[in-house]
Formats: structure tokens, C-alpha cells, sequence
């Protein structure tokens, strides 16, 4: 552990009580059940399996009516909350750059029928085709992904997505948000790289690309393997008449007598996928339809060029020869195309966004996001925002938590290289050092309750989950 001495550690425990100052402010009703809900999941023994078990904890000196009161009845100022995450240090390539990444996790409920605004979920098992449609609220993430060896990242965002929200449409709202608020926190200034957004495949790179084109962002989606895209439109040859052509030939995915010599090629031997075969290929756009989210355009479709990465590796781990991986970045030769370093480096970038698989392994595993049985998606959102709260304390609690590491483990980690999971394991010898703005709490008698052998008299509504882009329906009310 580093002595608390240390200039650094010093620092760290500064910026670790200043956010949970911030925090608790942010906090605008129920303030101090939910902060010490807060503080029960960072210092729990072993991952969250129930909230009772968390109104129990030494760090919740309130009973469990304060906690489902708060959960319930609490509220958080999130566009507040929002500025304090930016405002914290954010994690940067190895040039400076920050790459952000966009990903949606679900929250599956498929036996709630009583909340409201749930989604037919797409959820993976581990059989092949073992797909399912499961009900639940899905939440789209935004966080900035660190260089190197690590599973951190930095949440800086979480939002809802509800029945009549386009998928795309609102990510770009989201990644607006996100992006302003980190330009207004200073983090990015004029003259600096543009940021990264990495997402995948769901994601329409074209749409993204256009609505952000005045911010200072490039996109870099995964696509499909069976996609057909479009270079541009040959030049006009004198005396043609009738309508100028639009798009040029085409560029099958699974055609490969339909690519040309590629702009860029690259060799890279990993240790991990072996070699890697990377190609690119300049000025390629989707021919656009009026169709989804391009019904209502008024203008004429545009056309967004993009450049085209494949990238082929030897091997997968546990795998023989995998297929290969489509990308589409959002520059094109028109405004400084991809250099070979530059191609090597998205594709290494965009295999960092699995980090973010990560942290929803840990959110829902470890601090259990997912656990409660909440019925409001209010309170769903306000549980979610707390999740975000803690991994962000356990995040700035990197350089001064002590490794208390289990028998079974390796070596004890150096520091500043423990895991989510390490770190939460050793918050509870920190949190002294921290600020403690909630107050104690105050006694009070409990109330009568509902009388004995009285039956719940308010029916509550049932509700049919909806598919996305489509409100959710009323059918009946419960007994």
C-alpha cells in the first residue's frame, strides 16, 4: 500500500473525497439513505446478492425502510452528476487522444409484469443458437476507454433507452451530451486529437457520422460481414445528359474480385491472435434509403465516405480460424486518410472496447446492478446512477488501496494495476481517510403498517413489454 504520506496518495484521497463530497450533493432528496446505500456496496463482503443484505451492512446506519424509501422516493440531479464525472481525470491513448466507447447492457425483467416501459431484450447464451428475447430495461453506456493491459474504464454516462427511442438517434443525443460536457470540463481543446467513438455493429456509422459532424469526433463501428457499400460516383463525362450519377461501384464484403488494391496494408504478429492481416480501403459510403431513421430527411439523402478496415487474424483463443472483422471509420482521403500506423491503431483500438464487457461483468456480478426487484424504472435509473457513483470511487481508489489478495492468488498486484474486484475489496481501510458528508441519522418510531388481515386495495397495472420504436400498452390491472 502507499503510505498516505506519499504526494500521490495524498492527491488520490483528495480527488477521491472531493468526488464523494459531490456526490452527496448531487444527492438532492433522501440524500443520506442513498449515499450510505452507496457506501454499503463499496464495503460489502463478497458480491451484492440482496438489498437487505446491504441495509445490514456496518456502513448503513439506517434501517431497510430507508433504503427502499430512497431508492423509491430519492432523487439525483444527473445532468449535475454528469459535470462531476467529467470532471474527474480521464483515462487517454498513448497520443492524447480520448476514445470513448457505446454500448447498450440489459437489465432483464421478465417476470415484472407490473413495471412499466420494458423492452424485448436480445440476450446471448453460452450454447450456440442459443439466443433469447427477454424482457428487461435496456441502458446504454458511454464510457472512455484506458490504453494498455487493464479492464478499467471510466463511466461518464448511463441513460434508459424507452419504448420510443431510435437506437442511433439516441446514442448521438448521448454521445452529444458526453462530449460537450467533457469540452466544457476542459478536457479537450481546440488543436487537440479528435475523439474516438467506438461502437459495434448495431450502431449505423453513417447516421452517427452525421449528426456529430460538428463536433470533434471521429466514428469507428464494426459492420457486418455481408454489407455492400459504395465508392464514388465516377466523373461526368462532357456532353451526358440526364440525372448525375450518385454512387459509384460497388464494394461487396463477400466478393473479393470486387475490391481494388487496397490504400493501406499492414503485417502485425500478437501474441494473442497471432498475425494480423489488416487492409484499407479509402472513400466507401452506405447507399442510403429512406428508410428507419432516415423517413423524415427532408434534404436530399447524404452521402458520408468513410474509410474500410479489414482485419484477419491467424487465430482466436479456444477457436481455429476466425472470420474476418469489418470496420468503417469515419475520415476519408479527403481529410487525412488513415496512415498504415493509423490503421493498426483503430483496430487495436476497437479490440480495447471489450473492456466494456468488463465492466458490466463486474456491475452485475460483483456490486449487483441487476439484483434488485425494483418496479418503478425510476427507481431502476436511480440504482443505476449509484452503480456508476461507487465503480467511479473504486476507480479513483486505485493508487491507495492495499491488495488483500486471497491465498490462491497470484503475487500481489503493483499499484495502481488492481482490479475492480481487488480494489473493492480493500475501499473499507480507505473510506476513513475520505470524506463522510452523510449525518447520522435520526430516531423515529416506526408506524403502525397495514392492519391485520386487510387485503392491498390498489391494483396495480399491468403492463405488455414493447418492442423498440413502439409504445407499451395497458391490458389489464392485477388482482
Amino acid at each position: 500500500m502507499i503510505s498516505v504520506h506519499h504526494p500521490s496518495a495524498t492527491a488520490a484521497l483528495g480527488d477521491l473525497s472531493a468526488f464523494r463530497a459531490a456526490f452527496h450533493h448531487c444527492l438532492t432528496a433522501r440524500a443520506d439513505a442513498l449515499f450510505e446505500l452507496a457506501d454499503a456496496v463499496l464495503c460489502a463482503e463478497g458480491p451484492v446478492t440482496s438489498l437487505v443484505e446491504l441495509s445490514l451492512a456496518t456502513e448503513h446506519r439506517r434501517g431497510h425502510g430507508s433504503l427502499y424509501d430512497g431508492l423509491n422516493r430519492g432523487r439525483l440531479e444527473v445532468n449535475r452528476f454528469r459535470a462531476v464525472l467529467a470532471h474527474q481525470s480521464i483515462p487517454r491513448s498513448q497520443d492524447g487522444r480520448i476514445v470513448l466507447a457505446i454500448d447498450v447492457s440489459h437489465w432483464l425483467r421478465p417476470d415484472a409484469n407490473t413495471s412499466p416501459e420494458r423492452l424485448f431484450c436480445h440476450t446471448y447464451a453460452r450454447g450456440k443458437g442459443q439466443a433469447q428475447i427477454i424482457p428487461g430495461w435496456p441502458y446504454s453506456y458511454v464510457v472512455a476507454l484506458e490504453p494498455g493491459r487493464s479492464s478499467w474504464t471510466a463511466i461518464l454516462d448511463v441513460l434508459r433507452v424507452r419504448p420510443v427511442d431510435d437506437h442511433t438517434d439516441l446514442a448521438a443525443a448521448q454521445l452529444r451530451t458526453v462530449v460537450d460536457t467533457l469540452i466544457t470540463a476542459g478536457h479537450w481543446q481546440t488543436g487537440d486529437p479528435e475523439i474516438w467513438i467506438i461502437g459495434d455493429s448495431g450502431y449505423d456509422g453513417s447516421r452517427l457520422a452525421f449528426l456529430l459532424a460538428d463536433l470533434p469526433v471521429r466514428i469507428l463501428v464494426r459492420l457486418r460481414s455481408d454489407r455492400v457499400l459504395r465508392f464514388p460516383a465516377p466523373p461526368r463525362q462532357p456532353g451526358t445528359r440526364g440525372r448525375r450519377i450518385r454512387h459509384g461501384a460497388r464494394f461487396v464484403f463477400t466478393d473479393p474480385t470486387s475490391w481494388p488494391t487496397p490504400a493501406q496494408a499492414t503485417i502485425t504478429n500478437t501474441t494473442r491472435y497471432g498475425v494480423a492481416h489488416a487492409q484499407s480501403w479509402d472513400r466507401l459510403h452506405t447507399k442510403l434509403t429512406r428508410v428507419g431513421a432516415w423517413v423524415g430527411h427532408a434534404e436530399s439523402l447524404p452521402i458520408v465516405e468513410g474509410t474500410v478496415i479489414r482485419l484477419q487474424v491467424q487465430h482466436l483463443p479456444g477457436t481455429g480460424t476466425p472470420k474476418p472483422l469489418w470496420l468503417w471509420y469515419s475520415t476519408t482521403d479527403n481529410d487525412a486518410a488513415p496512415t498504415a500506423d493509423q490503421v493498426d491503431r483503430l483496430w487495436q483500438m476497437f479490440l480495447r472496447r471489450f473492456d466494456l464487457k468488463h465492466t458490466f461483468r463486474f456491475l452485475k456480478q460483483t456490486l449487483g446492478w441487476t439484483t434488485p426487484r425494483v418496479r418503478a424504472p425510476e427507481a431502476a435509473d436511480r440504482w443505476t446512477w449509484l452503480m456508476v457513483a461507487v465503480y467511479t470511487q473504486l476507480r479513483l481508489a486505485r493508487p491507495v488501496v492495499e491488495d488483500r489478495r486471497r491465498p490462491w492468488e497470484r503475487k500481489p498486484a503493483a499499484p495502481g494495476r488492481l482490479s475492480p474486484a481487488r480494489v473493492r475489496r480493500g475501499f473499507r481501510a480507505v473510506r476513513p481517510a475520505t470524506a463522510m458528508p452523510a449525518s447520522a441519522p435520526k430516531f423515529c418510531r416506526p408506524g403502525p403498517g397495514r392492519p391485520s388481515g386487510s387485503r392491498n386495495s390498489r391494483r396495480a397495472p399491468l403492463h405488455n413489454p414493447a418492442r423498440p420504436g413502439k409504445q407499451t400498452s395497458r391490458v389489464k390491472t392485477q388482482a
